[in-house]
């Protein structure tokens, strides 16, 4: 069996990820399980230390992300380099997009048992983007990136001194809500220049564009609904042209994935992609604030190994419903 590391972040979920851990801490050791647990201090250290275990040795290992997708985002850019890493995911932030993905179970001792039950089996490749900015440094994202107003109210979310109080009163999600109708009305559309492919597509008012390897961002909204993570393909969603009003209509919809009906809403699919405005716009991966544009985005197929949710997502349906 793989060597198993959790990554946890303590602060995700406005400080519950420390009930989190320690539900999870009871149950390995009851079960007698061999694990190495190390904590986050400050934003960029799951990253830091995810680098850090897998450059120890060679030995196959499982790490895992205990906390948000922000969490998740870090702890896969540290091991993008590492082959013999399999990824891992605890849900324990306020969105935990990737967990709906694959069915990952909110309770982390579900979530926890069915880790254990995966790690015997064999992993699955998934593909993942990567963002090559004008600074010449890169990141990766596991379920999507932004450039615009999704990626300023990324930014206003997690600069906040009210999304903990938001946590508290357990409505997470509602957070971006807040956010988006307090933006709404004085944030300033863009003409942006988008390459797919080498094919050029010019768009006037430019809310936002998203580039998604999932479905799913901002806490439950459907942005990409025909999103697959294992196709070689990146999911482009270019929002333009709409009023206001008519943009709060479309995010109503979106957590049903039926704003891709609106008439300003495009979709596109692409392997390389550039995204140029003569604005500087906020950049989110996987719902980070990373940088601001313009620039460029590959495809990284089959780039990292993750616990296989896929194959048996039907088959952890049944033992989750068996654990409750």
């Amino acid at each position: 069996m793989r060597s198993l590391y959790f990554i946890i972040n303590p602060k995700a979920g406005n400080g519950q990820c420390y009930k989190v851990w320690g539900e999870m801490e009871a149950q390995l050791k009851a079960e007698r399980v061999s694990y190495q647990a190390f904590f986050t201090e400050y934003p960029g250290h799951a990253k830091k230390l995810a680098e850090q275990i897998a450059d120890k040795n060679q030995e196959d290992k499982i790490m895992t992300a205990v906390g948000g997708d922000g969490t998740l985002h870090e702890v896969m850019n540290g091991i993008m380099m590492h082959k013999n890493i399999v990824l891992g995911f605890i849900p324990g932030g306020s969105g935990n997009d990737f967990s709906r993905e694959f069915k990952i179970p909110q309770n982390p001792v579900k979530a926890l048992k069915m880790l254990l039950c995966l790690a015997k089996t064999e992993p699955v490749l998934i593909d993942a983007g990567k963002i090559n900015m004008m600074n010449d440094t890169e990141e990766f994202f596991i379920n999507n990136m932004g450039v615009g107003f999704d990626a300023f109210i990324a930014y206003q979310v997690n600069h906040s001194r009210i999304k903990p109080i938001f946590n508290k009163l357990s409505l997470g999600r509602l957070v971006y809500v807040y956010f988006l109708l307090k933006e709404l009305f004085t944030y300033k559309t863009t003409a942006i220049e988008l390459l797919i492919d080498g094919r050029k597509h010019t768009f006037k008012q430019t809310w936002f564009i998203t580039v998604s390897n999932q479905p799913y961002y901002g806490g439950g909204m459907k942005i990409a609904p025909d999103a697959v993570l294992n196709d070689g393909l990146l999911d482009i969603i270019v929002v333009h042209g709409l009023s206001r009003w008519k943009l709060l209509l479309l995010f109503i919809n979106v957590f049903w994935g039926k704003h891709v009906n609106f008439p300003e809403v495009k979709t596109f699919q692409g392997r390389m992609i550039s995204i140029q405005s003569i604005e500087n716009l906020f950049v989110h991966g996987d719902g980070e604030h990373i940088d601001r544009a313009p620039l460029k985005i590959n495809i990284q197929v089959k780039a990292v190994q993750v616990l296989d949710y896929l194959r048996y997502s039907k088959e952890a349906d049944i033992k989750v419903r068996d654990l409750k």
